[in-house]
């Protein structure tokens, strides 16, 4: 007979060949099919922890939900943050936690839609449990914060760790705390709370020894593509990259308010630029300029009031001989 622990294996193994040929793909077409196959192993992963389903094997149990679709879903977000950074792992980060709301508020929906309809329950929808769907919504955003911090802090320079040493450690490190965290918030209380705890931290190891040389290959193929880099990031990276995020939304208002204000002063000073257009009517003999309201003015206060100009007063040569003829006398005979 085979071992039930053997086929769980099996299929997490399938399930992580998916995943990373889903992300494999990515060059070629873009990471949407990844995160839709991201997503549907989260409604998977919902549907089949909710439905119960579990194997026990000498007092232990193995949770399917957790074993099998939980770990991909990490082994997911652990390649895409090593190789695509925070921004694209934060979208994913997105998209698993919102599918596992949706999830279970769609079965409760459902599950009152045929209550009303029908006098009772659907058989063939598993009733969610609200204790267990908010714990994997907050163990999961633990658990992917918890990955790319630690990934990078196994990776700084002094450490001097090897890249396989460094991806097994990391990989195990957040299958257990995610075993730590979800069963203690799901089932702490229960009978089968320490039975639980024991199988998961069990299956969890076999699936990380099983698991790696799969990921360890995976990343040194990607890392020999020439438009592929392994960066080394600060360690709160993913933290600080939403930080940053937030910075440069508030310099972007900051800017735009500076624009318009800069815009506006703009504004205000092409209003109080005075031009002179058009035909101004002068006068022959005195050159006097007349307005619009029919008044004659001196040409110097109609050009003031009409411009930016400014005048000073002084006398020509020719005047200063007509007005002065002593004082032109004197500058010829000097």
């Amino acid at each position: 007979m085979t071992s039930p622990v053997f086929i769980l294996i099996v299929e997490a193994l399938i399930v992580y060949f998916m995943v990373l040929w889903a992300h494999s793909l990515r060059h070629r077409f873009g990471p949407v099919h990844f995160y839709a196959l991201m997503g549907g192993l989260t409604a998977v992963m919902s549907w089949v922890t909710d439905a119960g389903m579990r194997v026990q094997i000498s007092g232990i149990y193995f949770n399917v939900g957790s074993t099998v679709f939980y770990t991909a879903l990490l082994l997911g977000v652990f390649v895409i943050y090593v190789f695509d950074g925070p921004r694209m792992t934060r979208i994913l980060i997105s998209t698993v936690i919102g599918v596992s709301i949706m999830v279970p508020l769609i079965a409760m929906v459902l599950h009152v839609q045929n209550t009303l309809l029908a006098g009772g329950t659907l058989q063939d929808v598993p009733v969610p449990s609200l204790r267990i769907n908010a714990a994997s919504v907050v163990t999961t955003l633990i658990d992917l914060v918890f990955l790319a911090i630690v990934w990078e802090a196994l990776g700084k320079p002094g450490l001097r760790m090897k890249l396989g040493m460094r991806t097994f450690l990391t990989l195990l490190g957040v299958m257990w705390l995610d075993v730590l965290l979800f069963t203690t918030l799901a089932f702490a209380g229960t009978d089968g709370y320490l039975a639980i705890m024991k199988g998961t931290l069990i299956s969890r190891f076999f699936i990380s020894v099983a698991a790696f040389p799969m990921l360890y290959v995976y990343i040194q193929l990607q890392s020999r593509r020439k438009d592929v880099t392994l960066e080394n990031r600060p360690v709160l990276s993913i933290l600080k990259q939403i930080a940053d995020i937030t910075e440069e939304l508030h310099s972007a208002h900051e800017e735009i308010r500076r624009r318009k204000e800069a815009e506006a002063a703009l504004q205000k000073a092409l209003s109080e630029v005075k031009t002179l257009r058009g035909f101004i009517p002068i006068c022959a003999g005195c050159k006097k300029i007349r307005d619009d309201q029919g008044f004659w003015k001196q040409i110097e206060i109609y050009l003031k009031e009409h411009s930016e100009a400014e005048f000073s007063h002084g006398l020509c040569p020719e005047c200063l001989e007509n007005y002065y003829p002593e004082a032109g006398g004197e500058n010829q005979s000097a």
